[in-house]
């Protein structure tokens, strides 16, 4: 949602730092106070309570306070205290809704008299804003609409001081004009600046020579927070009085705004037995309605939605919310659980099942003692598996469970939940398509009524029209070509796969816009073909070099489709332009449209999926995958066409006006948002004066005017075609408290904006308005047969599309195919919400604190090893770090580091000196000592058979240590291996054979690598976290010179480090330590 109603203390903050310069403005003082900020710290913080006379009122969106009595004027400090103790956290009455007093606002009182009272007001609508005055204001002030003075101020218009006072102040005289159209022009600057979407004060009070805001009301955008975040400060965004603010409420509000998803919920009724999951805006919107219309009102728990593509990790946090506020206390009926949704465009249902499906995995035993049925409706992409996964874990969790798909009626499932309908049997009528391929023989099985003309009128095995003339408003044709913003491959690669079973000539897409990388060419398939597609960097290329594109497909994010859609705009090929983004600010929109306006460029969206033409040319993600594509059967035009604000929605009403009727001939969903570029009239008017649409269907809903323009329409003929309409949002008459839907502009404002209102005033202008949105699919039957009756439509043979090649990726996630993987791996995963060490969770890593050790014991050995192994494995990295820069790897990293090499290749340069004779010493001596001692040979004879091999035994000896001069490494190596391994076989090994060689000579020690290798070995073997056959295996492989690369790396890379801060240069080694030895006869 994008207004959304702040506090008065919020209100007058935010005021008075914007207008603190204006001389003549008393800032406000107040304090609050709340349930955990008490009147006596208020005091301690604002000191002037104990000295004026006070007002104090509930601050908690109440409107008309003096009316209800809750207002108490010109009080001192120990009244007001008791005023407030008295109704702190009490129930009231104020209408239909009951709540607590939580909230306070306390201000001094300001003396004046009712002469100098006024009352000022700003709104925003499409059209600009306008300002509302009245030179009386104050509880009595009446019918405001009808007495004040208003003055429209059309986008980027800044009012004059002249026009506030001749078309605002014409009751205001002397001075006193002066002063308060300096405050009005102020304050529309603030309005305007400060992204406030309605501003009411009343009283504003005029009295010696300043002026004073006592009461305020206010709502601000809140998808602007991203440009006036550091205007505002924090915002608390509280609910409607008689709705408390739930800490699960406050979790998905910041869930959502973490992810690129829509994820919303409102509790209506905890106790309520009635609960919901609901796929998308509109449809969420639709459940609700249907609810009620039950007669289910009283019982529904909750109001929500989960829509835009949200992640498996995502569904499950949401659904995992849902389910524990249902689990929180039993009522004796049981409860249900409807998870709904219509037929999604982009979203994966598999993987948002999952989510759910993990969820109810967890909450199993809650579940069965709550005694909890569960209804499940949905489809889009991978909707069967999604389906499966949902039936499979009905039988393996013990609960009931209905599981139905797109061959049932959306809303169908909530007959079954409330007991009103029997509960169907699975059909067997399942589509013959799936994700985006047509399987072989599935052609003629879909049942619908057959076309009402040949395909647009196009012969199919050519694309050429043929004697039918193309409509020249029709805002999409079969040579329409697009530019797409932003990097949607997914998107382009459905728009091509559209356009192929359109049996297009062409793509219709010719470009994309990416200013994020250069200009390059994209890869994509035209069928069984691959075609590149040119991306720009800059949009004034694309249309350059394009020039027979006019449409822009815009998926740039909210925060830049603004400077996009108005640079595009300025392009004058440019007939339309789709708007995918959701929450722009309102501010920005109305600009957009504007100047979309002036330069008669439709405009679609925002907060759109977009629209479609069937078989010409399709918008980013509309219609869905090619399954639905198919299913819906909108590779080929129908008769009717529907104009809906929902894109969820709009998937939906191609699936029943496919089952209703011949299917749809264009369809467009104008967007959520309270201000979309076209309304539903601009897509109504072209409908009816298109020759091949035979019908239409109007999809509206609460909130907004609009529909009121199409009854208008209808009543003065202006539309003559049949016109099925349904407005969603019947049930918030319904509720106690006010509740924004999941579209911005989802919410009535006044009771003609209800939706029951506008359905009625629809039905009396002479639309077919059916009983429920349960019945519209009946009513759109109706009407076609009634047109086929008359001969208004006749009805043709059905040719089948061509098939199309399914893409790899979603046969393998349909399980379709299966292909040899070209790695394996088993030590890590990073595919799901959370990186995965051998199975365990990063987080779990961090939390449990298994430190590098714990890593290694991981990524390495498959397994967490216990703590002294851990502290072992980083007592190796620590001693083996360094060993001064004379040795052959540090020196080779400091002379590449001389030489100017980046970091990487300097430390490749150190690492490539480890051998037997520089680091690698550690795997040689695991596999001498342990196959010495293996052999059964005793220490002498060991070192007998390795001088009579020629070899020296790798771990024993040192340059600069002798037994009389100890390692100091070493000795705590060995403590400590001594003190925490099981056994240490091989240490003693070692060690007797250190004996035998140090009396040869004293520097023949068992050295660093002699004691992390020998006693590596004694903890593979004989820890019992391993087999032998394991611990052998990693002998074998190397593993434990991994230890020194590791621990040796660090050394390199400070050695890297130390030279770039010293500064060094290139190094050359000096002629006076090279020996020049040359062969004799050059010489001479």
């Amino acid at each position: 949602m994008s207004a959304k109603a702040i506090r008065e203390a919020t209100g007058k903050r935010i005021l008075n730092n914007f207008l603190a310069d204006q001389p003549y403005f008393a800032q406000c003082k107040f304090a609050s106070v709340d349930v955990d900020n008490s009147l006596d710290r208020a005091v301690n913080e604002n000191p002037w309570l104990t000295n004026t006379p006070l007002v104090v009122k509930p601050d908690q969106l109440i409107k008309r306070r003096g009316k209800l009595g809750l207002i108490k004027v010109k009080a001192d400090l120990p009244t007001v205290k008791t005023w407030i103790d008295e109704r702190i956290d009490k129930d009231i009455q104020i209408g239909k809704a009951s709540g607590k007093l939580r909230n306070f606002i306390v201000e001094p009182f300001i003396p004046h008299a009712d002469n100098e009272e006024s009352y000022v007001c700003i709104y925003s609508h499409r059209q600009g804003d306008t300002i509302l005055f009245h030179h009386q204001g104050g509880v009595d002030i009446g019918d405001v609409d009808a007495k004040a003075n208003s003055f429209l101020v059309t986008i980027d218009h800044t009012p004059t001081l002249d026009e506030i006072k001749t078309k605002l102040l014409t009751e205001v005289t002397g001075d006193k004009k002066e002063l308060v159209a300096k405050f009005v022009s102020a304050l529309y600057k603030a309005y305007v600046d400060l992204h406030f979407t309605y501003l009411e004060i009343n009283p504003l009070v005029i009295t010696g020579g300043k002026i004073y805001m006592l009461d305020l009301a206010a709502k601000l955008d809140a998808t602007a927070d991203f440009i006036c975040r550091g205007k505002w400060g924090e915002i608390e965004y509280p609910p409607p009085f008689g709705r408390d603010a739930y800490p699960e409420e406050a979790y998905i509000a910041d869930l959502d705004a973490k992810s690129g998803a829509s994820l919303k919920l409102t509790l209506l009724n905890p106790a309520g037995r009635i609960w919901t999951m609901v796929a998308g805006g509109g449809a969420s919107v639709i459940y609700s309605d249907t609810i009620c219309e039950m007669g289910g009102a009283s019982e529904l728990a909750n109001y929500g939605e989960y829509s835009g593509a949200p992640s498996e990790q995502q569904t499950y946090e949401y659904a995992k919310t849902i389910l524990s506020l249902m689990t929180k206390q039993k009522n004796p009926q049981g409860k249900v659980l409807i998870i709904g949704g219509g037929i999604a465009n982009f979203t994966n249902v598999a993987a948002t099942f999952k989510g759910i499906v993990t969820a109810l995995q967890e909450f199993q035993t809650r579940l069965q003692e709550h005694k909890i049925s569960i209804f499940v409706r949905r489809a889009g992409p991978n909707y069967q598996e999604g389906l499966r996964v949902v039936r499979d874990a009905a039988v393996q969790l013990g609960i009931p469970m209905h599981v139905f798909g797109p061959e049932s009626h959306m809303t169908a499932i909530v007959g079954m939940a409330l007991g009103k309908r029997p509960i169907a049997a699975p059909s067997s009528d399942c589509p013959s398509t799936t994700a985006n391929f047509l399987l072989p023989g599935g052609q003629n099985s879909i049942k619908s009524p057959p076309a009402s003309r040949k395909i647009s009128e196009v012969t199919q095995s050519t694309g050429k029209t043929s004697d039918v003339e193309e409509f020249k408003g029709a805002l999409f044709n079969r040579s329409t070509k697009s530019i797409v913003w932003g990097m949607q491959t997914r998107a382009v690669q459905g728009m091509l796969d559209f356009d192929f079973v359109c049996r297009r000539p062409e793509p219709s897409v010719v470009a994309m816009v990416y200013p994020f990388t250069g200009d390059h060419k994209q890869k994509f398939y035209w069928g069984h073909k691959e075609i590149l597609v040119p991306v720009y960097k800059n949009m004034g290329d694309a249309f350059k070099k394009h020039r027979d594109a006019d449409v822009l497909v815009n998926f740039a994010s909210l925060r830049s489709a603004y400077d996009s859609t108005m640079e595009a705009l300025d392009y004058q090929q440019v007939r339309c332009i789709a708007i995918i983004a959701e929450g722009i600010p309102e501010n920005m929109t109305r600009k957009i449209i504007q100047k979309a306006n002036q330069k008669k460029t439709s405009i679609i969206g925002p907060a759109t999926v977009g629209g479609i033409k069937p078989g010409c040319f399709r918008i980013g993600n509309t219609g869905g995958m090619m399954d639905n594509i198919l299913y819906s059967k909108l590779y080929r035009p129908g008769s009717v066409a529907y104009v809906s604000r929902s894109g969820g929605m709009s998937n939906e009403l191609n699936n029943i006006i496919c089952k209703a009727s011949d299917g749809a001939f264009d369809g467009i969903a104008i967007g959520g948002d309270r201000y979309p570029g076209t309304t539903f009239m601009d897509h109504i008017m072209r409908y009816q004066a298109d020759p091949q649409i035979k019908m239409i269907v109007l999809l509206g809903e609460v909130g907004g005017i609009e529909e009121y323009e199409v009854c208008d329409a209808l009543k003065d003929s202006r539309i003559t075609k049949p016109l099925v309409a349904w407005c969603i949002g019947t049930c918030a008459g319904m509720f106690s408290a006010e509740v924004q839907f999941g579209h911005a502009g989802a919410c009535a404002n006044s009771d003609r904006e209800t939706a029951t209102a506008k359905n009625k005033a629809l039905k009396q202008a002479g639309a077919v308005v059916p009983n429920s949105f349960d019945d519209l699919g009946e009513k759109i039957k109706d009407v076609f047969e009634q047109l086929v009756t008359k001969g208004v439509i006749e009805p043709r043979e059905e040719l089948p599309p061509p098939p199309v090649p399914m893409d790899y990726s979603w046969a393998r996630e349909l399980g379709l195919i299966r292909k040899p993987a070209s790695f394996m791996t088993s030590i890590c995963d990073e595919r799901g919400q959370e990186l995965l060490y051998a199975g365990v969770p990063i987080s779990d890593v961090l939390k449990q604190e298994l430190g590098i050790g714990g890593v290694i014991s991981l990524l390495w050995f498959q397994r967490p090893l216990p703590p002294p192994a851990c502290k072992f494995i980083e007592m190796c990295l620590m001693v083996t770090a360094d060993h001064g820069p004379a040795v052959s790897g540090a020196h080779n990293t400091i002379v590449c580091a001389r030489a100017g090499k980046d970091l990487v290749s300097s430390l490749v340069s150190g690492l490539l000196t480890i051998g037997d004779r520089f680091g690698g010493a550690l795997n040689g001596a695991a596999v001498q000592f342990s196959e010495a001692y293996d052999a059964g040979m005793i220490p002498m004879e060991f070192v007998n058979s390795m001088r009579k091999k020629g070899q020296l035994i790798m771990g024993i000896g040192h340059r600069v240590k002798s037994i009389n001069n100890p390692d100091m490494r070493v000795k705590i190596m060995k403590e400590f291996v001594k003190a925490n391994f099981p056994t240490t076989p091989l240490l003693d090994y070692a060690m007797e054979v250190e004996k035998i060689t140090t009396s040869k000579k004293p520097n023949l020690i068992l050295n660093v690598d002699g004691v992390i290798a020998v006693s590596f070995v004694d903890f593979l073997r004989n820890s019992g976290c391993f087999t032998r056959e394991e611990a052998q295996d990693y002998i074998d492989m190397g593993a434990i010179n991994g230890l020194f690369v590791l621990g040796r790396s660090i050394g390199f890379i400070g050695h890297f480090m130390d030279q770039k801060r010293l500064k060094q240069g290139l190094y050359r080694h000096p002629w006076d330590d090279i020996s020049y030895v040359l062969p004799e006869q050059y010489n001479n």
